[in-house]
Protein backbone atom coordinates (compact mmCIF):
# COMPACT_ATOMS: atom_id res chain seq x y z
CA UNK A 1 0.00 0.00 0.00
CA UNK A 2 1.25 3.49 -0.93
CA UNK A 3 1.27 6.39 1.84
CA UNK A 4 0.91 9.60 0.67
CA UNK A 5 1.72 12.11 1.20
CA UNK A 6 4.71 11.92 3.44
CA UNK A 7 4.84 13.23 6.62
CA UNK A 8 7.51 15.99 7.41
CA UNK A 9 8.56 15.91 11.16
CA UNK A 10 10.34 18.54 13.25
CA UNK A 11 13.07 16.84 15.15
CA UNK A 12 14.29 18.54 18.41
CA UNK A 13 17.73 18.86 19.47
CA UNK A 14 19.94 20.94 22.46
CA UNK A 15 22.41 21.72 19.22
CA UNK A 16 19.72 23.43 16.78
CA UNK A 17 18.40 25.59 19.98
CA UNK A 18 21.84 26.60 20.59
CA UNK A 19 22.21 26.73 16.60
CA UNK A 20 18.98 28.73 16.48
CA UNK A 21 18.17 26.43 13.67
CA UNK A 22 14.71 24.32 13.01
CA UNK A 23 15.11 21.09 11.17
CA UNK A 24 12.90 18.84 9.72
CA UNK A 25 12.64 15.33 8.13
CA UNK A 26 10.74 14.66 5.11
CA UNK A 27 9.64 10.85 5.84
CA UNK A 28 9.72 9.23 2.05
CA UNK A 29 11.12 6.01 3.66
CA UNK A 30 7.15 5.88 4.56
CA UNK A 31 5.54 5.24 1.29
CA UNK A 32 5.78 1.85 0.56
CA UNK A 33 7.12 -0.75 2.61
CA UNK A 34 9.28 -2.71 -0.14
CA UNK A 35 9.12 0.31 -2.65
CA UNK A 36 10.56 3.08 -0.67
CA UNK A 37 11.51 6.67 -1.28
CA UNK A 38 12.95 8.20 -4.27
CA UNK A 39 12.47 4.77 -6.14
CA UNK A 40 8.36 4.65 -5.69
CA UNK A 41 9.13 8.54 -6.93
CA UNK A 42 10.90 7.54 -10.03
CA UNK A 43 9.01 4.48 -10.69
CA UNK A 44 5.60 5.81 -10.94
CA UNK A 45 5.18 8.04 -14.03
CA UNK A 46 7.28 5.17 -15.80
CA UNK A 47 5.28 2.67 -14.83
CA UNK A 48 2.01 4.94 -16.14
CA UNK A 49 4.25 5.14 -19.24
CA UNK A 50 4.92 1.24 -19.51
CA UNK A 51 1.20 0.03 -19.43
CA UNK A 52 0.15 3.24 -22.05
CA UNK A 53 2.65 1.09 -24.25
CA UNK A 54 1.02 -2.44 -23.82
CA UNK A 55 3.88 -3.62 -22.24
CA UNK A 56 4.53 -6.47 -19.49
CA UNK A 57 7.91 -6.64 -19.37
CA UNK A 58 10.60 -4.36 -17.60
CA UNK A 59 14.26 -4.62 -17.81
CA UNK A 60 16.86 -2.74 -15.84
CA UNK A 61 20.56 -3.28 -14.25
CA UNK A 62 22.17 -2.35 -11.20
CA UNK A 63 24.45 -3.59 -8.50
CA UNK A 64 24.37 -6.62 -5.95
CA UNK A 65 23.21 -4.42 -3.32
CA UNK A 66 21.00 -2.06 -5.22
CA UNK A 67 18.03 -0.46 -3.75
CA UNK A 68 16.70 0.53 -7.56
CA UNK A 69 17.03 -3.47 -8.15
CA UNK A 70 15.09 -4.08 -5.09
CA UNK A 71 12.01 -1.49 -5.65
CA UNK A 72 11.94 -2.38 -9.39
CA UNK A 73 11.59 -6.05 -8.38
CA UNK A 74 8.88 -5.14 -5.82
CA UNK A 75 6.65 -2.97 -7.74
CA UNK A 76 6.77 -5.76 -10.73
CA UNK A 77 5.41 -8.16 -8.46
CA UNK A 78 2.92 -5.88 -7.44
CA UNK A 79 1.67 -4.82 -11.06
CA UNK A 80 2.18 -8.65 -12.05
CA UNK A 81 4.65 -7.76 -14.73
CA UNK A 82 7.94 -9.53 -15.82
CA UNK A 83 11.06 -7.80 -14.31
CA UNK A 84 14.38 -8.65 -15.43
CA UNK A 85 17.50 -7.47 -13.71
CA UNK A 86 20.99 -7.32 -14.65
CA UNK A 87 23.65 -7.23 -11.89
CA UNK A 88 26.98 -6.29 -12.44
CA UNK A 89 28.74 -9.58 -11.45
CA UNK A 90 29.16 -12.55 -13.43
CA UNK A 91 30.29 -14.28 -9.88
CA UNK A 92 27.02 -13.92 -8.00
CA UNK A 93 24.09 -15.47 -7.73
CA UNK A 94 20.30 -15.88 -6.73
CA UNK A 95 21.74 -16.17 -2.98
CA UNK A 96 24.74 -13.84 -2.75
CA UNK A 97 22.77 -11.62 -0.80
CA UNK A 98 19.44 -10.56 0.43
CA UNK A 99 18.92 -8.12 -1.93
CA UNK A 100 19.27 -10.13 -4.53
CA UNK A 101 17.18 -13.25 -2.64
CA UNK A 102 14.56 -10.41 -2.21
CA UNK A 103 14.34 -10.06 -5.81
CA UNK A 104 14.70 -13.44 -6.94
CA UNK A 105 12.01 -13.76 -4.28
CA UNK A 106 9.30 -11.33 -6.31
CA UNK A 107 10.28 -13.24 -9.59
CA UNK A 108 12.33 -11.43 -10.96
CA UNK A 109 15.00 -12.67 -13.43
CA UNK A 110 18.51 -12.33 -12.42
CA UNK A 111 21.02 -11.89 -15.77
CA UNK A 112 24.93 -11.56 -14.00
CA UNK A 113 27.36 -9.91 -16.12
CA UNK A 114 30.77 -9.34 -15.81
CA UNK A 115 31.83 -5.55 -15.10
CA UNK A 116 33.08 -4.85 -18.79
CA UNK A 117 29.70 -6.00 -19.89
CA UNK A 118 28.03 -4.05 -16.95
CA UNK A 119 29.40 -1.09 -18.29
CA UNK A 120 29.17 -1.00 -21.58
CA UNK A 121 25.56 -1.90 -21.30
CA UNK A 122 24.72 0.94 -18.80
CA UNK A 123 26.83 3.72 -21.36
CA UNK A 124 24.92 2.40 -24.41
CA UNK A 125 21.72 0.31 -23.69
CA UNK A 126 21.02 -1.18 -27.58
CA UNK A 127 22.62 -4.51 -26.11
CA UNK A 128 19.99 -4.74 -23.48
CA UNK A 129 17.25 -4.00 -25.59
CA UNK A 130 18.41 -6.72 -28.28
CA UNK A 131 19.06 -9.27 -25.94
CA UNK A 132 15.55 -8.14 -23.99
CA UNK A 133 13.03 -7.18 -26.86
CA UNK A 134 9.63 -5.55 -26.34
CA UNK A 135 10.87 -4.47 -23.04
CA UNK A 136 10.39 -1.23 -21.21
CA UNK A 137 13.99 0.10 -19.91
CA UNK A 138 15.11 1.72 -16.59
CA UNK A 139 18.77 2.98 -16.62
CA UNK A 140 20.63 2.37 -13.93
CA UNK A 141 19.32 4.22 -10.25
CA UNK A 142 16.35 4.56 -12.30
CA UNK A 143 16.57 8.09 -13.35
CA UNK A 144 15.12 9.58 -16.18
CA UNK A 145 12.66 11.88 -17.91
CA UNK A 146 9.51 10.62 -15.88
CA UNK A 147 11.78 9.92 -12.88
CA UNK A 148 12.88 13.52 -12.77
CA UNK A 149 9.23 14.44 -13.39
CA UNK A 150 7.94 12.16 -10.21
CA UNK A 151 10.30 13.72 -8.05
CA UNK A 152 9.05 16.92 -8.55
CA UNK A 153 6.30 16.23 -6.57
CA UNK A 154 8.17 16.11 -3.15
CA UNK A 155 7.73 19.77 -2.36
CA UNK A 156 4.57 20.03 -3.61
CA UNK A 157 3.95 17.37 -0.14
CA UNK A 158 6.04 19.65 2.32
CA UNK A 159 3.33 22.14 4.03
CA UNK A 160 6.10 24.17 6.29
CA UNK A 161 7.81 26.72 4.78
CA UNK A 162 11.63 26.20 4.61
CA UNK A 163 14.35 27.56 2.94
CA UNK A 164 16.74 24.37 2.36
CA UNK A 165 15.78 21.04 1.49
CA UNK A 166 18.75 18.39 1.29
CA UNK A 167 18.81 15.07 -0.40
CA UNK A 168 21.30 12.52 -0.91
CA UNK A 169 22.70 12.98 -4.48
CA UNK A 170 23.88 9.09 -6.75
CA UNK A 171 22.38 9.95 -10.31
CA UNK A 172 20.89 13.17 -9.70
CA UNK A 173 17.34 12.27 -10.22
CA UNK A 174 15.64 13.31 -7.37
CA UNK A 175 17.95 16.29 -6.74
CA UNK A 176 17.06 17.43 -10.14
CA UNK A 177 13.11 17.08 -9.70
CA UNK A 178 13.79 19.14 -6.32
CA UNK A 179 15.95 22.35 -8.64
CA UNK A 180 13.03 21.64 -11.64
CA UNK A 181 9.97 22.12 -8.99
CA UNK A 182 11.86 24.83 -6.27
CA UNK A 183 10.75 28.10 -5.74
CA UNK A 184 12.95 30.96 -6.35
CA UNK A 185 13.19 31.01 -2.55
CA UNK A 186 14.64 27.58 -2.00
CA UNK A 187 17.63 26.46 -1.84
CA UNK A 188 18.53 22.59 -2.22
CA UNK A 189 21.65 21.25 -1.27
CA UNK A 190 22.42 17.81 -2.22
CA UNK A 191 24.70 15.42 -0.32
CA UNK A 192 26.98 13.35 -2.74
CA UNK A 193 27.51 9.87 -2.03
CA UNK A 194 29.86 9.79 -4.59
CA UNK A 195 33.62 10.68 -5.16
CA UNK A 196 34.76 12.49 -7.57
CA UNK A 197 34.47 15.94 -9.01
CA UNK A 198 32.48 14.46 -11.73
CA UNK A 199 29.56 14.44 -10.17
CA UNK A 200 29.01 18.46 -10.48
CA UNK A 201 29.19 18.28 -14.62
CA UNK A 202 27.10 15.57 -14.61
CA UNK A 203 24.62 17.00 -12.45
CA UNK A 204 24.32 19.80 -14.87
CA UNK A 205 24.48 17.24 -18.10
CA UNK A 206 21.29 16.26 -16.37
CA UNK A 207 19.41 19.19 -16.07
CA UNK A 208 20.76 20.53 -19.46
CA UNK A 209 18.80 17.48 -21.02
CA UNK A 210 16.14 17.74 -19.05
CA UNK A 211 15.62 21.71 -19.79
CA UNK A 212 15.68 22.58 -15.99
CA UNK A 213 16.50 26.23 -15.31
CA UNK A 214 16.93 26.36 -11.61
CA UNK A 215 20.09 27.31 -10.12
CA UNK A 216 19.58 28.45 -6.81
CA UNK A 217 21.14 24.41 -5.50
CA UNK A 218 24.47 23.24 -4.32
CA UNK A 219 25.98 19.62 -4.44
CA UNK A 220 29.01 19.58 -1.62
CA UNK A 221 30.98 16.35 -2.21
CA UNK A 222 33.21 16.13 1.03
CA UNK A 223 30.99 13.71 2.98
CA UNK A 224 31.34 10.70 0.70
CA UNK A 225 33.30 8.68 3.31
CA UNK A 226 36.05 7.60 0.81
CA UNK A 227 33.35 7.02 -2.08
CA UNK A 228 30.13 5.02 -2.98
CA UNK A 229 29.47 2.25 -0.63
CA UNK A 230 32.25 3.15 1.44
CA UNK A 231 31.83 3.77 5.53
CA UNK A 232 33.57 5.14 8.39
CA UNK A 233 33.80 4.14 12.52
CA UNK A 234 32.14 7.86 12.62
CA UNK A 235 29.01 7.30 9.99
CA UNK A 236 27.70 4.19 11.46
CA UNK A 237 28.19 6.02 15.03
CA UNK A 238 26.33 8.74 13.90
CA UNK A 239 23.54 6.52 12.13
CA UNK A 240 23.06 4.70 15.29
CA UNK A 241 22.98 7.49 17.45
CA UNK A 242 20.45 9.28 15.03
CA UNK A 243 18.17 6.35 15.80
CA UNK A 244 18.70 6.12 19.41
CA UNK A 245 17.55 9.66 19.22
CA UNK A 246 14.91 10.25 17.04
CA UNK A 247 13.45 6.96 16.33
CA UNK A 248 14.70 7.59 12.13
CA UNK A 249 16.87 4.56 10.41
CA UNK A 250 19.04 5.87 7.75
CA UNK A 251 21.45 3.66 5.55
CA UNK A 252 24.87 3.91 5.24
CA UNK A 253 25.05 4.37 1.58
CA UNK A 254 22.91 7.73 0.97
CA UNK A 255 20.90 9.04 3.89
CA UNK A 256 23.48 8.47 6.69
CA UNK A 257 25.98 10.62 4.57
CA UNK A 258 23.41 13.29 3.66
CA UNK A 259 21.95 13.97 7.46
CA UNK A 260 25.54 13.50 9.12
CA UNK A 261 26.75 16.44 6.88
CA UNK A 262 23.45 18.44 7.63
CA UNK A 263 24.40 17.51 11.38
CA UNK A 264 28.20 18.37 10.73
CA UNK A 265 27.39 21.49 8.87
CA UNK A 266 25.13 23.10 12.20
CA UNK A 267 27.75 22.22 14.30
CA UNK A 268 30.31 23.67 12.71
CA UNK A 269 28.19 27.14 11.66
CA UNK A 270 28.26 26.71 7.86
CA UNK A 271 24.05 27.54 8.13
CA UNK A 272 22.98 31.39 8.88
CA UNK A 273 21.02 31.66 12.33
CA UNK A 274 17.02 31.17 11.59
CA UNK A 275 16.66 28.83 9.12
CA UNK A 276 14.43 26.16 8.53
CA UNK A 277 16.10 23.07 7.16
CA UNK A 278 14.43 19.98 5.73
CA UNK A 279 15.93 16.85 5.37
CA UNK A 280 14.87 14.36 2.55
CA UNK A 281 14.93 10.90 3.77
CA UNK A 282 14.76 8.99 0.38
CA UNK A 283 14.42 5.54 1.68
CA UNK A 284 17.19 2.95 0.74
CA UNK A 285 16.91 0.41 4.20
CA UNK A 286 16.77 -2.49 2.41
CA UNK A 287 20.41 -2.73 2.08
CA UNK A 288 21.29 -2.92 5.67
CA UNK A 289 20.70 -6.53 6.02
CA UNK A 290 23.19 -6.77 3.21
CA UNK A 291 25.51 -4.37 5.00
CA UNK A 292 25.03 -6.08 8.40
CA UNK A 293 26.03 -9.40 7.18
CA UNK A 294 29.40 -8.12 5.89
CA UNK A 295 30.09 -5.88 8.79
CA UNK A 296 29.04 -7.47 11.83
CA UNK A 297 26.08 -6.01 12.57
CA UNK A 298 27.56 -2.48 13.56
CA UNK A 299 23.92 -0.51 12.20
CA UNK A 300 21.57 -1.15 14.75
Amino acid sequence: MVHLPTPTHEISHPLLHEKQIRLFVKRDDLIHQEIMGNKWRKLKYNLEEMKSRGLKSLVTLGGAYSNHIAAVAAAAHDYCLESIGIIRGDELHEASNPTLAFVHAKGMKLEFVDRPTYRAWRDNPAGILEKFPNSYFLPEGGTNRLAIKGCEEIIQEINESFDILVTPVGTGGTMAGLVGSARVDHKIIGISSLKGDFVHKSFKKLLTGNHIKGNNYEIIDHYHFGGYGKTRPELIDFINWFKENFSIQLDPIYTGKSFFGVWDMIKTDKFEKNLKIVLLHTGGLQGIEGFNRKNENIIQ
